[in-house]
């Protein structure tokens, strides 16, 4: 993995230093063995980086952090919680958008792309950026994790106030170090059906975000999706 990936260029430069890292090689050679293996990989390589192509770094004013991406057929397209127009909406996006409802009265999307977010400096982060066809998490552990801290870290580092939503222990515990004194940190459970009932619905992350940032002279973001895309 080298810097001739495309990347946009704020974040090439913030991330130059991990590029040369034995870990960003090693992390290189799995996916082309695993591709050579012929292991199908989501998302395809063009859209590894699509979170911070369309987040420039001194853009970012909201993280969401997600995990993995999805890891059917057509879904994953390089932004957390997000897929491609034409795909199913997946359960969490669905709650998601049921939140998104209650708290701002936004009628849900019929289409769960997201890039209207990131386009507003949104960072729709996955902690690990591809996973193997049908085998969820299969990608977890090989190099990634330690890709997105420095993501996260760069992004700490802003002097610009930056909401951070962390749904779920997972991204909690990996954004534990942001500091609390500049940002806002917005924290519940996960939006997965498993979890949503035990405090992710009712938690107006939304609103409490746009709040935040019109408190800093930064202006809302605005959550809706357009449906001509």
């Amino acid at each position: 993995m080298d810097l001739s990936v495309r990347l946009e260029e704020s974040w090439k430069l913030a991330l130059s230093g991990e590029f040369s890292q034995p870990y960003m090689a090693d992390l290189k050679a799995f996916l082309l063995e695993q591709k050579t293996q012929g292991k199908v990989i989501f998302p395809r390589g063009s859209e590894y980086f699509r979170a911070l192509d369309l987040t420039p770094l001194d853009k970012v004013r909201v993280v969401i952090l997600g995990q993995d991406p999805y890891h059917g057929e057509g879904q994953a397209h390089g932004l957390s919680f997000s897929v491609k127009p034409g795909v199913r909406i997946p359960p969490s996006l669905v709650n998601i958008f049921k939140e998104l409802q209650s708290d701002l009265g936004l009628k849900p999307a019929a289409h769960g792309f997201l890039e209207y977010w990131a386009q507003q400096g949104v960072l729709l982060l996955n902690s690990v950026l591809t996973v193997e066809r049908s085998m969820a998490a299969s990608h977890q552990g090989k190099g990634w994790e330690r890709f997105t801290d420095a993501i996260i870290r760069a992004v700490n580092e802003q002097t610009h106030p930056v909401v951070f939503i962390l749904w779920g222990s997972y991204a909690q515990k990996k954004a534990a170090f942001v500091d609390r004194s500049r940002h806002l940190v917005l924290t519940s459970p996960h939006p997965s059906p498993l979890s949503a009932h035990n405090g992710f619905f009712g938690s107006r992350p939304f609103s409490r975000a746009n709040d935040f940032l019109v408190s800093k002279g930064s202006s809302p973001i605005d959550w809706t999706l357009p449906d001509n895309l």
